[in-house]
């Protein structure tokens, strides 16, 4: 064992070490990305109990320039917590407490690593709501979707994670504990150091405990799920159900019959609530305060927007298993699997560019090879949209040119469409070499000069980003 193992034992005890000598499946076998890659080669595994802890790692791997690469539930879709055998990797897998919650200023005070699922079950249970919301709930840590600015299926009515935080404490490369346990709304007294950390990906500091904002509870929930034969018509619908609903719509997320016809099959959801003819699909939901009215306000909304043509068919969710159904449909992922190798990509671009885009994009796969299976689905309500491009049947020694092929096929027309290669997925090692498609060669210098202030020994994440 080296020195900095036998140090780092004596530090955290048995419990807060793995080593691979002793535990190789334990390491070798922990899933990192949320299509369970095993992509952990690191000899160890760092398990801080505390934020004390996890800065008196921190100055000793400093001290020794040994590079970290930090695990909060490993469900990115951008290999960020990718390790090589030269790096330890810091998982914050028993920082679990939530430390306290005040209902009166409507705060939750937790550590990075509970799941995000559990934050928002003990916000119900206390008839409050915690506004992030994605379908890796259950193994997304907090400390995560922090560290990648998470996005999800309320953006549009709630912002993204970087509106859910109102303090943030975090280690830093050289051990310092940066603690902003704001618990304010408006505090404006010199600069928000939290944002820095917010969507860095693990590269500036570590997150270790946060302030999450919470919300009234919403006891009224309508759903439905509607159709349309064409592109233009659910950006109009889009539209009219935030003006018709005035401002109770929470969610607006778009399925392409692709990407529909395969998610129905979920062992989970039983009888499709449409049938699978139709090329697009919308689940719609809104939130408010009287069950009754908010129901007859979104039927009187989609019957308007069935007699403007801007939808052909549509149900209505009756009861909270129904509701289940619909985004048990949009959440299943899983169901690309049987399509891998595959690309999931997560583009995001204004709604006015997007169906020019879809268009270029699909001709330029078409043109790598058109028998490529393409799905697509997205939450058009924030301009942010999902593809999942597959490698097709091809030799091992060619997929990866096959992958950049299709890498360019998709990346490319974002450029003169002012898009960007990420809506909530950060960059992480898989999309770093396209970060200059929508980031300017200024903003690049200024990330690597933040880099280069936070961490300059780069053993934070090293190679991530930028």
């Amino acid at each position: 064992m080296s020195p900095l193992l036998e140090n780092l034992l004596s530090l955290l005890g048995p419990e807060g070490l793995i080593k691979s000598d002793l535990n190789e499946i334990n390491i070798k076998g922990r899933p990192t990305d949320g299509w369970g890659a095993q992509e952990c080669l690191s000899p160890a595994i760092i398990r801080p109990k505390t934020t004390k802890q996890l800065s008196d790692v921190m100055k000793l791997c400093h001290k020794a320039g040994q590079k970290v690469v930090t695990h909060g539930g490993c469900t990115n879709m951008t290999r960020g917590c990718a390790s090589t055998k030269d790096e330890l990797v810091i998982s914050l897998e028993r920082m679990t407490n939530i430390e306290s919650l005040d209902i009166a200023n409507r705060t939750m005070t937790v550590q990075a690593g509970v799941p995000l699922q559990t934050v928002q079950e003990t916000a119900d249970k206390n008839h409050l709501f915690f506004a992030l919301d994605l379908g890796a709930r259950g193994t997304a840590t907090i400390g995560g979707n922090i560290a990648t600015n998470a996005g999800g299926n309320q953006v549009i009515r709630y912002g993204m994670a970087r509106e859910q935080v109102l303090g943030l404490e975090v280690v830093l490369a050289d051990g310092r504990i940066l603690s902003s346990m704001n618990h304010m709304l408006k505090n404006n007294a010199g600069y928000d150091l939290k944002h820095l950390f917010i969507g860095s990906e693990g590269t500036l500091g570590i997150v270790t405990r946060a302030v999450l904002r919470l919300r009234p509870q919403m006891p009224s929930r309508t759903t439905a799920l509607a159709v349309t034969d064409q592109f233009s018509r659910m950006s109009q619908l889009l539209n009219h159900m935030e003006q018709a609903l005035g401002g109770k719509l929470s969610a607006f997320e778009t399925l392409w019959q692709s990407y529909y016809r395969i998610a129905c099959k979920g062992e989970n959801i039983g009888q499709p609530p449409l049938p699978d003819n139709h090329p697009f699909y919308i689940l719609i939901e809104a939130s408010g305060a009287n069950a009754e009215s908010d129901s007859e306000q979104f039927l009187q909304a989609l019957e308007s927007a069935m007699s403007q043509g801007l939808i052909t068919d549509a149900v209505l969710a009756e009861s909270l298993q129904q509701q289940q159904t619909m985004w048990a449909v949009r959440d299943n992922i899983p169901a690309l699997f049987a399509y891998q190798p595959l690309i999931l990509f997560d583009i995001s671009l204004p709604i006015s560019e997007m169906e020019g885009y879809l268009e270029e994009m699909q001709n330029n796969i078409a043109a790598i090879d058109e028998q490529l299976f393409v799905a697509t689905l997205g939450h058009l309500g924030d301009g942010n949209l999902h593809v999942a491009v597959e490698l097709g049947n091809i030799e091992e020694n060619g997929i990866e040119a096959r992958k950049r092929s299709i890498e360019r096929a998709v990346y490319t027309p974002l450029t003169k469409r002012q898009g960007s290669i990420s809506g909530e997925h950060g960059i992480g090692l898989e999309k770093k070499p396209y970060l200059s498609i929508c980031r300017s060669t200024t903003e690049i210098e200024v990330m690597k000069q933040l880099k280069q202030l936070f961490d300059p020994k780069d053993i934070l994440n090293s190679g991530k980003v930028i």
